[in-house]
Formats: structure tokens, C-alpha cells, sequence
């Protein structure tokens, strides 16, 4: 439980600076959708091209043990969606915000030094293996889904087409398929290139938590917080269980493999949660109540995840 506390305790340190700074006019509320473009347009997309360039694809890939947590993420992201749509009401786009908040977990920040501090760094490889399908498989699903969504009436044909055309002008997506084409060719990046996109990449972090916090001066987070409860327990609850369903008594997979893939799926809703519900202003509020509830409520649950593992291991 300490472990955990002393992962999460900075990331609410960052964001209590952000909130505190622009509450107090140490920091102007002008400039925070000025910070978050940054983290948008160029911190974010640089992070994402450096995470790609360092992924072994042929040696982890595993089409079961993927399997076993994507498929969970989806299920969470229909589930969200759904209950966002038809319970509260929300717009089709606003529902989709919503979903992706349910569905992309916190992979980097708490996932890896918990799960290395879990189980070590043998087991690594196997938290890599996700992160590197994390990012363009379910950034580029909720994009379509988003952009599917917020049509308004237009034909579907036409709809599909701007959604592409959004999609590869995407700086996000942008960062992550030139750091897949540089991995799967083996091209060179310039040492330049390469140092530049290091240093851009080393901003995502406190900016972005940063930038939450000043954010979060302009919603009344109680507004929201029934919706942002609802889907982080399906974050932190629902996904967990279908990767362990799936990943050991479906798949059979190895142990190892199973304790990875439950764990990571038991991680909060990453700070991309965020990132995307500012890039397309839908659901924002809910989209950091629900970082804030995940990762404040993720103490107790990953906890919980820890414990029934070592009940259940062989």
C-alpha cells in the first residue's frame, strides 16, 4: 500500500500545484488551453514516437494474451458508452469521451514501477508488449468512433472520409506511426531528431498534470462525479476481471503472462483520458473527474487485484 501511495502521492502533488496556481492567479487561466495544445500537438506526439521505437513486435507478440486484455478494454469502452448514453443522457460524442475514459489505462506512470515493483523486471517485457499496441490501437478506435459520432446527419461515406482525414493529420497518431515505421524498417532516426523528441517527450508529464489542475478551475467536478464513479469502477473493476477470465481460464496462459495482463488492465485511466476529451472538447469534465476518482480509488483496488493474484497463483 505504501509502494502505491508513493507512485500516486507526486501525480496528485503536480496536479494540487496546477489547481492551486491558477485558484490563486500565480499561474493565468488564459494560458492552461495554451499548455494543454503543447501537450496536444507536440510533448504528447514526441513521447508516443520515442515509446514506439523501443518495442521488440515480432518477440511479444501473442495474439491470446493481447486478446485477453483488449478485448476487456473494448467491452469496458461499450459498457461506458452505453450507460453514458442511455442513463445520463449525454450526447453521442460526449458518450464517446466518456468510453475512452473507461477503456485507456495508465500503462507508463503506474504501470510499470508498480508491476516492476510487483514482480520485477522480468516482467516487463510483458507489460511492453501492451503499451506497444496501447496507444494506436485504442487512440485511433475512440478517433473513429468519435468522429462517427459527432456527424451530425452527415452521410456516413462522407463521415468515414473526414474521419480519416482527422485521423492522419492527428499529431498523436502522427508520433506514433513514424516511431512504428522507424522500428519495423530500421531506419536511423537523427541524433538530432532523435535528442529533440527526447526532450519534448520529458515535458508530457508535468505539463499535462499541470495543465489538468489549472483545468480543473472551470467545472464543478460534483456535477459530475456519479458518471466519473461509474466509469472508473468499470476501469478498475470490470477490465481486471475480463483480462483474468480470459487470460487464465479461457487462454491458459501462462502465469506470468495472466498477473501482468490483470494488473495492467487494473491501472487508472491514463492521462491520455484527458488529453483526448480536451482534443475534441467533449465530456471534459468528466474526463478529469475520472483520472482524479481512478487513480485516487486504483490505491484500494490494484491493492485488492494484488491480493487475489497471490490468492489464485499456482
Amino acid at each position: 500500500m505504501l509502494e502505491v501511495l508513493s507512485v500516486v502521492g507526486p501525480i496528485f502533488g503536480l496536479v494540487a500545484i496546477g489547481y492551486l496556481s491558477v485558484r490563486f492567479s500565480l499561474y493565468p487561466a488564459a494560458g492552461v488551453q495554451g499548455l494543454i495544445s503543447f501537450v496536444n500537438n507536440f510533448a504528447t506526439p514526441c513521447l508516443l514516437f520515442q515509446a514506439m521505437l523501443k518495442i521488440d513486435f515480432a518477440k511479444l507478440f501473442n495474439p491470446h494474451y493481447l486478446a485477453s486484455f483488449y478485448f476487456g478494454a473494448f467491452a469496458c469502452f461499450a459498457v461506458a458508452f452505453l450507460i453514458a448514453r442511455w442513463a445520463f443522457r449525454r450526447r453521442p460524442g460526449e458518450s464517446v469521451a466518456v468510453g475512452f475514459s473507461a477503456y485507456f489505462s495508465n500503462t507508463i506512470l503506474l504501470g510499470l514501477p508498480i508491476i516492476q515493483r510487483a514482480y520485477g523486471d522480468e516482467a516487463l517485457p510483458y507489460l511492453f508488449a501492451i503499451v506497444g499496441f496501447h496507444a494506436p490501437v485504442l487512440m485511433s478506435s475512440g478517433m473513429v468512433a468519435m468522429e462517427i459520432a459527432r456527424r451530425d446527419g452527415a452521410p456516413l461515406k462522407s463521415t468515414v472520409k473526414e474521419a480519416l482525414s482527422r485521423i492522419l493529420s492527428n499529431p498523436l497518431l502522427i508520433g506514433i506511426s513514424l516511431g512504428i515505421i522507424a522500428n519495423l524498417t530500421s531506419v536511423p532516426v537523427p541524433g538530432l531528431i532523435n535528442d529533440v523528441t527526447k526532450m519534448l517527450a520529458l515535458a508530457v508529464l508535468p505539463a499535462a498534470l499541470f495543465g489538468l489542475g489549472g483545468a480543473l478551475n472551470q467545472y464543478q467536478l460534483r456535477d459530475s462525479w456519479e458518471q466519473a464513479l461509474v466509469s472508473s469502477l468499470i476501469k478498475l473493476v470490470l477490465h481486471p476481471f475480463i483480462a483474468l477470465v480470459l487470460s487464465h481460464y479461457v487462454f491458459g496462459l501462462d502465469w506470468n503472462m495472466t498477473r501482468v495482463a490483470v494488473i495492467t488492465a487494473a491501472m487508472p485511466s491514463g492521462l491520455n483520458v484527458y488529453i483526448f476529451a480536451t482534443f475534441y472538447n467533449r465530456s471534459v469534465d468528466i474526463a478529469a473527474n475520472t483520472v482524479l476518482q481512478s487513480t485516487l480509488l486504483g490505491v484500494v483496488t490494484i491493492s485488492s487485484w494484488l491480493l487475489v493474484l497471490s490468492w489464485l497463483a499456482p
